[in-house]
């Protein structure tokens, strides 16, 4: 194991034939040791050329060792008395005048390389120039060989990196996952999953992922590596907590993601993985939470975003990844080749460093299926009330570039948007949904909508009812956020294309009998064009503990540099954040890609940042 050491005055290094601690390490060594293996009871004493045979046999008798060998040139194999330290052996036969040096009889094993199946689909870790089996990111696929983080030779020195514990602040993690169970948080009887839920989905003691993303980074960050099984994480061997601060859809509020960094600080994470963020306005309480960390000596990493911008501009900031705190560092994705990703977003003040974030293979909280109704009359079976029709013309103009699809108008209109929905008018549809097989499920839906309000009368809802039947008969429950109160109102001459946030359909988990619905009213007086919809899209997802996929994101590239931080922390104990993220942006590779992109113009890499040694300061005088 390395360690590090950092004296305020260096004092000048003295080496006794060629021993560098050999079992042990002061502040008088080198400030960068490589503690490696060696057999003990054993050295290896090369005498020198003039020394004869006999002599050789006389000094190894005197010692009490036995000479196992001659090697070549006086270089001699020596079995140590019993009992002898080979500390005590080496300092005996330096102070010989016929020895030229000693040193261990050291241990080397092949690179260190993973068991795991699909270990060699993992480019990140070791770019052989593999070609990703269906990816889904086809630019540089195959890469280039060698970009990539050089974790074959960081999993010489370490592997094992349970001493600290690393928060996956995000969607939930499928602590059952069989490359995950054995690497998770003991929370004791307190926190018996793991973990939290912060989210109103689910038991709050339950921070079960039901969406998937977190699971994803968990087993980036610590996937078991070497059990023959799936993949290999950063760290092999680990000890993450899940924090759920994102619901199903994928969404999170302040409240949720502050209360998931301060239950992370409390309970004794020193590295927070935070593959999310948002744009807009700076955030205090946000930032707080943060400080928080920092003040504890905890590391945040963060994902630049994926929106192919440059965050440092004026309206583009992306948090937490503009926050400017010590302890945050915040990461682009990098494709095969080590070029930016074509979605990653970059700032040369913002963002700091690169990882691999395309074509990324890791765990995943089991199986994904999306069922997509084109609203064209094959797919769900539709009912409602009023004006209601397939066979409605959309423009060219309209991301589905034209088509027949949905629409919610009165009747007698044939052709929307040739026609004006008339006034003082309601129409809706809904369909039936069976949930019974699925733990978890979101919709996604995409339309037009042209709703004039007068006098608060106009609106579009959305609407579902656990038993079945009509939403909107009786007394409707609406989806947040989408109450006759939250209206669609653009009293404009262009039709508008809306997509609509993915909404949680966690209310029908398990239902055989759901229906969800929408329902548009137009003003007491105004007409205008009315609703069309273009796309009804389920996201269906059933739990399981064998799951693997593959995913592109700077949400996938922030958990490689989280685990090398972790990794790091491990490595060194002594180490506060500020080391680990010195470590981390002063070391790496430069990548033309980078380059005037962040802070660094650098991709992490694991070996560089784990030898990296900060100068030393205080120095009163030049070493000799």
């Amino acid at each position: 194991m390395m360690k590090i050491i950092r004296p305020s005055v260096v004092a000048p290094v003295i080496l006794l034939l060629s021993i560098l601690t050999l079992s042990s390490y002061s502040a008088a060594a080198a400030p960068l040791e490589r503690r490696q293996a060696f057999v003990t009871g054993e050295l290896l004493v090369k005498f020198k050329p003039t020394v004869s045979t006999q002599t050789r046999q006389a000094a190894v008798s005197s010692t009490g060792g036995t000479v196992q060998a001659t090697l070549e040139r006086g270089l001699t194999h020596v079995r140590l008395a019993t009992g002898q330290s080979v500390d005590e052996a080496a300092l005996a036969y330096g102070s010989d005048p016929n020895v030229e040096y000693v040193q261990p009889n050291y241990i080397y094993h092949k690179t260190a390389v993973p068991n795991d199946p699909s270990y060699g689909q993992q480019w990140a870790f070791a770019n052989t120039a593999q070609t990703v089996t269906s990816a889904n990111y086809s630019t540089h696929n195959p890469g280039t060989a060698g970009a990539d983080m050089n974790m074959q030779l960081a999993w010489n020195q370490i592997t094992d990196c349970s001493s600290v514990v690393v928060a996956v602040i995000d969607t939930g993690i499928n602590y059952n996952h069989q490359d995950l169970s054995s690497n998770m948080w003991n929370g004791g009887a307190t926190y018996p999953n793991h973990g939290y839920n912060f989210t109103s989905e689910g038991a709050a003691n339950d921070p079960m992922d039901l969406d998937g993303h977190g699971t994803h980074v968990a087993g980036m960050i610590g996937a078991v590596g070497n059990n023959a099984l799936g993949v290999a994480g950063v760290c092999w061997v680990a000890n993450i907590m899940a924090v759920r601060v994102l619901d199903s859809t994928g969404s999170g509020t302040t409240s949720s993601i502050i209360s998931g960094i301060n239950f992370a600080v409390a309970n004794g994470a020193k590295v927070i993985n935070m593959s999310l963020g948002g744009g807009g306005s700076f955030d205090q309480a946000y930032s707080n939470a943060i400080t928080n960390a920092q003040s504890n000596d905890v590391v945040v990493v963060v994902a630049a975003g994926n929106d192919t911008l440059n965050n440092d501009l004026t309206g583009n900031a992306f948090y937490p990844c503009n926050f400017t705190h010590s302890n945050l560092i915040c990461v682009a994705a990098l494709d095969q080749s080590y070029a930016l990703a074509s979605f990653s977003d970059w700032g040369a003040t913002s963002v700091d460093v690169g990882a691999p974030g395309t074509n990324v293979l890791s765990s995943f909280a089991g199986t994904a299926t999306t069922y997509t109704d084109t609203m064209n009359g094959s797919g769900l079976s539709w009912s409602g009330t009023g004006g209601i029709a397939y066979g409605t013309t959309v423009p060219n103009t309209f991301p589905y570039n034209g088509g027949t699809y949905y629409s919610l108008n009165v009747p007698g209109v044939a052709s929307w948007p040739t026609g004006y929905a008339a006034a003082n008018t309601t129409v809706s549809a809904y369909t039936a949904l069976n949930l019974s097989s699925y733990d978890a499920a979101t919709l996604d839906v995409f339309g037009a909508a042209h709703v004039v309000s007068d006098s608060g009368a106009g609106n579009f809802s959305i609407a579902y009812r656990t038993t079945g039947g009509s939403p909107f008969s009786g007394s409707p429950t609406y989806f947040s956020g989408w109450s006759p109160a939250a209206t669609e109102a653009v009293p404009a001459t262009v039709p508008t294309f809306f997509a609509l946030d993915t909404i949680s359909l966690s209310v029908c988990n398990k239902s055989a009998n759901c229906s969800v619905g929408f329902q548009l009213k137009t003003g007491a007086t105004t007409t205008n064009l009315g609703m069309c919809l273009v796309g009804f899209k389920l996201n269906l997802l059933t739990l399981n503990n064998t799951t693997y996929k593959l995913e592109n994101g700077t949400s996938m590239a922030s958990p490689a540099v989280a685990g090398l931080a972790t990794m790091l922390r491990a490595y060194n104990p002594q180490y506060t954040y500020a080391d680990v993220v010195a470590s981390i942006k002063n070391s790496g590779r430069a990548v033309a890609s980078l380059s005037g992109k962040t802070t660094t113009g650098k991709a992490v890499d694991a070996m560089k940042s784990l030898a990296y040694i900060n100068a030393p300061t205080g120095l009163s005088a030049a070493v000799q």
